[in-house]
């Protein structure tokens, strides 16, 4: 963690409070039964019949998720938009008699549903025979990355991920160039000049304490070196926590519907995603017809109607600047959820808290912390009292409170 103070830009305190993201991993992959594609494959394979992406955006918003990043190009170098670069895209398919654009429908219907667009373009592309010339792919990787932040509106993101780039060294200099032109606005993904981090697992759970402050992160899974990020890099990276929504599993695979995650497994992961300060990116993935399958979305439904049920109606709820913030009822309440939001604009001030009741006329202890950053959960319950206090140990500068509010959401604890 840095010493410094750092603060978010005005783009990333808008991206921190989306708080839930749908992840799409679509492409080639989904027609051979595989995670990782060689870049041998018959682009003929690639023929989605019943292709819908109102039907992936809709359970997208009927969820409360509130933007959708799309695989464009995973490692087998499949571009799911009519590139200029290659051949080895959606119009070497029968899709649409080779005229389809997955990346334009699909940035279409979240438009047009109010659900915020953003596009994962791997580096790594086992296809592209230029690959292992630095230069010449470099310029390759940059006309496709141009034709994605040109051609479909505003993006909220940028996801670049690192798995097989593993000691390759990229132009991030002028790919992040491109990006400050054409998107200024979208985050970027953990490489090249980031500014927001992937934070170091595929379970979807952040450790405790995440503070928004980074100069460090995991480049994948599959190594433990930490990236080299451009030296102007933010102080201010906050992290996002990518799942599937199917065990290991991020492109759909048939008979696969076994692996599907449970709600309470969901749950525990929104709690220790969301409730410890990040953003969630679960992944669903369309199935071979293009569509998001039945059961993927109605757990995700369960999922997102659960939290509804617990967090939309608090008993208690206040805002204020100090060491103490606090709120008293006239008759006593029961709660088993505390939730707290500082006021992260002016940066993540607080180091140390507890949370105190008032049971029977005295303050007993209900939980203590470290970091609260965006947003911190804690299962507290359940406590019949008729006051709740926020007392911060240890800060630097003021403590500015966003919100802290408390919930009866009857779950166990």
């Amino acid at each position: 963690m840095t010493t410094e103070l750092a603060k978010p830009t005005p783009a990333q305190l808008r991206w921190q409070d989306l708080e839930l993201g749908l992840f799409c991993h679509f492409g080639i992959n989904t027609f051979y039964d595989q995670e990782w594609g060689h870049g041998t494959e018959d682009p003929k394979r690639f023929h989605p019949t019943e292709f819908d992406a109102t039907q992936w955006v809709k359970a997208a918003k009927d969820a409360g998720f509130r933007y959708l990043i799309l695989t464009a190009k995973h490692h087998d170098g499949f571009c799911l938009w009519p590139t200029a670069t290659t051949d080895h895209s959606v119009k070497a398919s029968p899709w649409r008699d080779g005229g389809g654009d997955v990346v334009r429908e699909v940035a279409d219907a979240c438009a047009e549903a109010g659900i915020l667009f953003g596009i994962y373009l791997s580096p790594w592309d086992r296809h592209a025979s230029c690959y292992p010339d630095k230069e010449a792919y470099d310029e390759f990787y940059c006309r496709q990355l141009t034709e994605l932040l040109t051609g479909y509106g505003p993006l909220v993101e940028v996801w670049f991920d690192g798995a097989g780039s593993e000691g390759r060294e990229y132009d991030w200099g002028r790919i992040m160039s491109l990006v400050t032109e054409h998107q200024p606005e979208a985050m970027v993904f953990n490489l090249g000049r980031p500014t927001i981090r992937w934070v170091g697992n595929e379970d979807g759970v952040a450790p405790y304490p995440c503070w928004n402050t980074a100069e460090t992160a995991k480049v994948s899974m599959f190594t433990k070196d930490m990236l080299t990020w451009l030296p102007d890099t933010p102080g201010w990276v906050p992290a996002e926590c990518d799942v599937p929504i199917r065990e290991l599993h991020w492109f759909w695979h048939p008979d696969d519907e076994h692996s599907l995650k449970s709600l309470d497994r969901l749950i525990d992961i929104y709690y220790r995603s969301v409730g410890h300060g990040t953003n969630l990116l679960l992944n669903i993935s369309p199935d071979d017809r293009g569509l998001l399958p039945d059961p993927d979305v109605k757990r995700l439904l369960e999922l997102s109607g659960e939290m509804r049920r617990r967090f939309s109606n608090p008993i208690g709820e206040t805002s204020g600047t100090g060491e103490t913030v606090s709120q008293e009822w006239q008759q006593a309440e029961t709660f088993d959820h505390v939730v707290i939001m500082e006021e992260i604009a002016e940066g993540e001030r607080i180091r140390e808290y507890t949370l105190e009741a008032r049971v029977d006329g005295k303050w007993v202890r209900l939980a203590t912390g470290s970091a609260i950053g965006h947003k911190k959960i804690d299962r507290v319950g359940p406590v019949h009292a008729d006051g709740l206090r926020l007392r911060v140990l240890s800060s630097v500068g003021t403590p500015l409170i966003r919100r802290l509010s408390c919930y009866a959401t009857g779950s166990d604890r």
